[in-house]
């Protein structure tokens, strides 16, 4: 199984952590198949502390790698979640979405119904 975690980085005491996709038996800083973003929890909530390529990670939930659970708080904090979740509704209310047969400019509304010939 796929999944998207944390990999560590960075010196004692001052942990970067890049944000994997990797296969679930590989070791935790062992190999892994793409980078998708970076988080350094140490420099707080300034704009460096958590950067995401939002696309990537959206084809890797799409495709089924599961996410750990500090992963996942941290693509919801990112509104990488909301994204998925929001393709998702659309995707179900296309597909839920029938559109109507075009009716010819002379008929209109409910009095006679289509196919039935009056005679």
């Amino acid at each position: 199984m796929v999944r998207i975690r944390l990999r560590r980085g960075g010196r004692k005491k001052a942990p970067v952590y890049r944000i994997v996709v990797a296969d679930s038996q590989s070791p935790r800083d062992g190999k892994f198949i793409e980078i998708l973003g970076q988080y350094a929890p140490r420099q707080g909530q300034g704009q460096g502390a958590l950067s995401v390529d939002a696309e990537r990670a959206l084809y890797w939930l799409e495709v089924g790698a599961q996410p750990s659970d500090t992963v996942r708080s941290l693509l919801r904090k990112a509104g990488v979640m909301k994204q998925k979740h929001e393709r998702m509704v659309a995707r179900r209310n296309n597909a839920a979405a029938v559109p109507l047969a075009e009716r010819p400019a002379g008929t209109e509304g409910g009095a006679g119904a289509e196919g039935v010939v009056e005679g």
